[in-house]
């Protein structure tokens, strides 16, 4: 049964489907970046407050901002704006339903007009965003906009017909102005701390070059909410869409899987109105810091712990590493002795139980979320990530050792060959430089380190340098797996 309007009544009991009528939904949200994490969290949780009836008119119109966002924008117009989304449980078990919040696709290179009149349109409040932690243009080192990207260059011409999301919300704002309309709020859903105040500089910089004035406006008007967003979603594979259509008859051309566990904690600072998103499980609170803190070094550089380390050591599924009580001491060794340390309270949480749910979240054997994804994009993960709960240990005094091991292996994973001698395929934004640096540092042990954007002074911290070297030395003569039993014996 190919997914579609039409076919939503025909499904019977194998799939769950909106019990809302998709006929009265109306958009209220232009979403940038609509991949599988968007559709499995944000998406889901617009289409669950639809189903208690509430929210019909906050349905999402979806934008792919790149050329290459064709696919997903086909696929999905064909389908109606509908999609399956399978949650994959511990025990093999899965649970599909078809979810209808997303009501229309745009894909910008072809129509931008089309993109600027939803978010002109006083029927969009808000505009939200998922569009990687490297889309926003900061600077590790300086923590400013960087302007010099090619199509930023191209959207701060005059007269410039936008091709980026900052253009794109430059330009509908300064319309919505004109008009008299009302600003709708910037929303990032991105993994980045302070992700609302990342948005807001990047936005307000980017308007600061194309509209001193219109900057002054944003500045005064326009809010951006901090979030912290959680859900593994790892890429949908061919098996997924086989074993759907399978099970449950439902011939979906991108459908999404994704982990049990889900969490939004949210800021409440909206310009014009939001959904009640509370009312279906999303946490409204008025600091979303000690959360997005918790989630970002516990969660986040856990993943990059187990990545490189387990990926050296030969398995290829996060929860393979995770199944590995070495492995599963090394994370939780760094997660207590050092990113804890690092938190500030966090309101109605045990972070030990959060600790201890990360690790069987991980080890889920269905979700299948791959080392290679994981590995990929470090420069625009580590640096947000990770140094900073470096930086604040060595102030401290705390302990650095685990995330030593996690650099360092960064960078024994940097040089594209594995310990066999294979080549590895390293995705990053800026690969040839990484793999640069990590090239010349057998005989410069530091040279991975002399990357001011990424890693700040750290190059010039003894006490770093020391266990950084140290475990960078142990990986090149020991291998990952020896190098991490011998860390986590002391």
């Amino acid at each position: 049964m190919k997914l579609s309007n039409n076919t939503l009544s025909e499904l019977g009991s194998a799939v769950a489907v909106p019990s809302y009528d998709r006929s009265k939904v109306t958009r209220g949200i232009v979403h940038f970046g609509v991949g599988g994490f968007h559709r499995a969290h944000q998406a889901m949780y617009v289409d669950a407050l639809m189903n208690t009836g509430e929210g019909l008119d906050w349905g999402i119109c979806g934008v792919g901002a790149l050329p290459h966002d064709t696919k997903i924008v086909d696929t999905l117009n064909e389908q109606d704006g509908l999609y399956t989304m399978t949650i994959k449980h511990p025990d093999g078990r899965l649970e599909s339903r078809v979810l209808g919040s997303i009501i229309e696709m745009l894909h910008a290179p072809s129509n931008p007009q089309a993109v600027l009149d939803a978010m002109t349109d006083p029927a969009t409040r808000v505009v939200s965003l998922t569009i990687t932690e490297g889309g926003y243009l900061i600077n590790q080192a300086t923590g400013q906009f960087d302007p010099s990207d090619a199509s930023i260059q191209a959207d701060l011409t005059d007269g410039a017909t936008p091709s980026t999301a900052f253009g794109y919300i430059i330009a509908a704002l300064a319309a919505r102005r004109v008009a008299g309309v009302p600003p709708f709020t910037v929303m990032s859903c991105d993994n980045l701390p302070g992700n609302g105040e990342v948005a807001h500089h990047a936005v307000g910089a980017f308007a600061r070059l194309k509209d001193p004035e219109l900057a002054d406006y944003i500045e005064a008007e326009v809010p951006f909410p901090n979030s912290m967003v959680d859900r593994i979603t790892p890429v949908t594979t061919p098996e997924d869409i086989a074993s759907l259509k399978e099970e449950t008859g439902v011939q979906d051309g991108w459908p999404v899987v994704c982990e049990p566990f889900t969490q939004w904690v949210l800021e409440d600072k909206f310009a014009s109105g939001r959904p009640q998103l509370e009312n279906v499980g999303v946490q409204v609170v008025e600091d979303v810091v000690p959360f997005e803190l918790m989630k970002l070094r516990l969660l986040n550089v856990s993943h990059q712990a187990m990545s490189y380390v387990g990926f050296l050591s030969g398995y290829t599924y996060a929860h393979e590493v995770c199944q590995d009580p070495l492995f599963v001491k090394f994370l939780s060794g760094y997660m207590a002795n050092e990113g804890i340390p690092t938190l500030p309270v966090v309101p109605d949480t045990d972070l030990t139980a959060y600790r201890e749910k990360l690790i069987e979240r991980f080890a889920n054997p269905n979700v299948r979320d791959t080392l290679k994804r994981l590995c990929a994009e470090s420069s625009d993960r580590i640096p947000k990530w990770l140094i900073p709960v470096i930086n604040e240990n060595l102030a401290s005094g705390g302990q650095i050792t685990h995330s030593a091991m996690i650099v360092a292996s960064w960078a024994r994973y940097a040089e594209g060959v594995d310990e066999h001698g294979e080549p590895i395929e390293v995705v990053d934004r800026i690969k040839d430089r990484v793999m640069a640096a990590a090239a010349k540092q057998k005989e410069d042990p530091l040279a991975f380190l002399r990357a001011p954007d990424l890693f700040g002074n750290l190059v010039e911290n003894e006490r770093f340098t020391t266990e950084y070297t140290a475990a960078l030395a142990s990986l090149h003569e020991l291998g990952a797996r020896a190098s991490v039993e011998n860390l986590t014996a002391r």
